[in-house]
């Protein structure tokens, strides 16, 4: 009785809340693949968020939000700078982890051939080929 109250008919099949499969490389933002991007040209190298902003064109409001979480993912590297300047205050530094550069590869891929697809479905300008 208490075990076909947890179950219903769908279609004539039994559902039965399985999961039939899941997609293990993460889904990234067009301007969180930039930034991975951007680390992983520089793979081992430290880079200030000055610089990435710089070569992504991401401002600091988007760009930093970005690093926290690729950080807090795993996908990159955060640390302080180990010397601190004289006249400025000190800054973070950021690099791609091995992780990171696998997804940015993955992601790359991904994109590059969601892109193809697009520009092969659009229809020529003013329907003539």
């Amino acid at each position: 009785m208490g075990s076909n109250k947890s179950r219903f008919r769908l279609r004539g099949r039994l559902y039965l809340c399985r999961v039939r499969a899941v997609n293990t490389t993460p889904r990234l933002s067009r301007q969180t693949l930039a930034v991975l991007r951007a680390l992983a040209r520089g793979v081992g190298v430290w880079q200030h968020g000055y610089a990435l902003a710089q070569v992504t064109g991401l401002k600091s409001g988007s760009l930093y939000p970005i690093l926290v979480r690729l950080a807090e993912r795993g996908l990159a590297e955060a640390e302080w700078e180990p010397e601190r300047p004289a006249g400025r205050p000190h800054r973070h530094q950021y690099r791609i982890t091995a992780e990171g550069l696998k997804v940015a590869r993955a992601n790359a891929a991904e994109h590059t051939q969601q892109d193809v697809r697009r520009a092969f479905a659009r229809e020529p300008i003013g329907g003539q080929e």
